[in-house]
C-alpha cells in the first residue's frame, strides 16, 4: 500500500499542508515541527510522487544550471554559490554540461521544457541556440558570464574589459611592450570584451596593437597550447602574454614547458580566472580573478525574482575583478 502525504500528517501530528512546506523546502516551518515530519517520513519511507506534484504545480522544483565546459574549475564555485540560494528557496540543482557544444545546449533546453523546470541559469555557447530556445518558451532563465544579442534576459557578468585591461597594464607598467592576447572565440562575447581590454590598455599606453600578436582559441587547454606554440613560432616572439581564460593559461604554460622556456624569464604571462593552484606552481601565476561565488549567487538571486515576478524589465549585474600580481609577471 502506497504511503501518502495524509498518512505522513497523522504520523507526525500535524496538518497536510505543513507535511508538504516541509518537503518542499519552506523555512517558514516551525523547526520542531519540520523534525517531526521528517522523522514521519522517515519511519513510513515516504515518497513525494513527482508526477502529480508536477501536474498540479505545471512546474518542478528544479532549477537547470547549464554550464560550459565542466572542467573549467571557474564553474565549481560559481554552481556552489547558485546551489546554496536554491537550497533556501526550496529548489533543487541539476547540472548539465553543454560542453560548448551547440547541439548539447539546445537538447539541455529542450530537456529543461520537457521536464517543466521551475527556472534556468545558463552560460551560452558561441551561437546560444538553447538560449534562444529557451527565451521564446518564456523560461525564466539567467545568463551567466557571457551576453546574447538579441536577448533581452537576466545577466550576470564581470567587467570583463576592464579586468583585461588592468592586466595588460600590469604588463605595460613592467616595461614589457610587445605583448601578445590568446583570447576565446570570436562570437563569444567574454572573449572579445577581454580583447577589447587588451586592446584599451595598449592604446592608452601608446603601443600600436598588432594583429599578429593575437590569437583566438576555444577557451581550453588544447586551444592554449596551440596558440601558444604559434605566438613562438613568430620571428619575433612576443616579450610578454595575456591570457583570457584560466585553461588556455594552463596549455600556454605546458607548451612553455615542452620548449623549455619559463615564465618571466622567457616570457611573462597574466592569466584571466584565478586557478586554485595559481600560487603554488613556480613561479606563481599572475592572474585576473573573478568573483565566482558571487556570481552563481546573484545569479541564484536573479531568477528567484523573475520566478517570482515574471513581467519585471530584465536587469544585469555587473561584478568587479581583482588583479592578483604574482612571480609570472615581474618587470623585466
Amino acid at each position: 500500500m502506497t504511503t501518502t502525504i495524509y498518512d505522513v500528517a497523522r504520523s507526525s501530528g500535524v496538518s497536510p499542508a505543513t507535511v508538504s512546506r516541509v518537503l518542499s523546502g519552506r523555512r517558514n516551518v516551525d523547526p520542531v515541527l519540520a523534525e517531526k515530519v521528517q522523522a514521519a517520513v522517515a519511519k513510513l519511507g515516504y515518497r513525494p510522487n513527482g508526477v502529480a506534484r508536477n501536474l498540479r504545480r505545471a512546474s518542478t522544483n528544479l532549477w537547470a544550471v547549464v554550464i560550459s565546459d565542466i572542467e573549467n574549475p571557474f564553474f565549481t564555485s560559481l554552481v556552489r554559490g547558485l546551489e546554496d540560494i536554491a537550497q533556501t528557496e526550496g529548489y533543487h540543482v541539476v547540472l548539465c554540461n553543454s560542453d560548448e557544444d551547440p547541439a548539447k545546449e539546445s537538447a539541455y533546453a529542450s530537456a529543461v521544457l520537457t521536464e517543466q523546470m521551475a527556472g534556468v541559469v545558463i552560460s551560452p555557447t558561441s551561437t546560444a541556440d538553447g538560449v534562444r530556445q529557451l527565451h521564446e518558451a518564456k523560461t525564466p532563465m539567467v545568463l551567466i558570464d557571457r551576453k546574447v544579442d538579441g536577448v533581452d534576459a537576466d545577466t550576470v557578468l564581470v567587467d570583463n574589459e576592464h579586468g583585461a585591461a588592468e592586466g595588460v597594464r600590469h604588463l605595460i607598467d613592467g616595461g614589457y611592450r610587445r605583448i601578445a592576447c590568446i583570447t576565446g572565440p570570436r562570437k563569444v562575447s567574454t572573449a572579445m570584451d577581454r580583447l577589447a581590454g587588451y586592446r584599451a590598455a595598449l592604446r592608452g599606453a601608446g603601443i600600436r596593437s598588432n594583429k599578429d600578436l593575437v590569437r583566438h582559441a576555444d577557451f581550453r587547454e588544447a586551444g592554449g597550447f596551440e596558440a601558444m606554440e604559434s605566438l613562438l613560432d613568430l620571428p619575433e616572439p612576443p616579450e610578454a602574454l595575456f591570457v583570457a581564460n584560466n585553461l588556455m593559461t594552463v596549455g600556454a604554460l605546458e607548451c612553455l614547458a615542452k620548449r623549455g622556456l619559463r615564465a618571466p624569464d622567457d616570457i611573462a604571462i597574466v592569466g584571466f580566472d584565478d586557478i586554485p593552484w595559481a600560487k603554488l606552481v613556480v613561479p606563481s601565476l599572475t592572474t585576473v580573478a573573478q568573483p565566482t561565488y558571487e556570481l552563481g549567487r546573484r545569479a541564484g538571486l536573479l531568477l528567484k525574482e523573475r520566478i517570482a515576478e515574471p513581467g519585471r524589465p530584465p536587469s544585469t549585474v555587473t561584478l568587479p575583478t581583482q588583479l592578483h600580481i604574482r612571480a609570472s609577471s615581474v618587470p623585466r
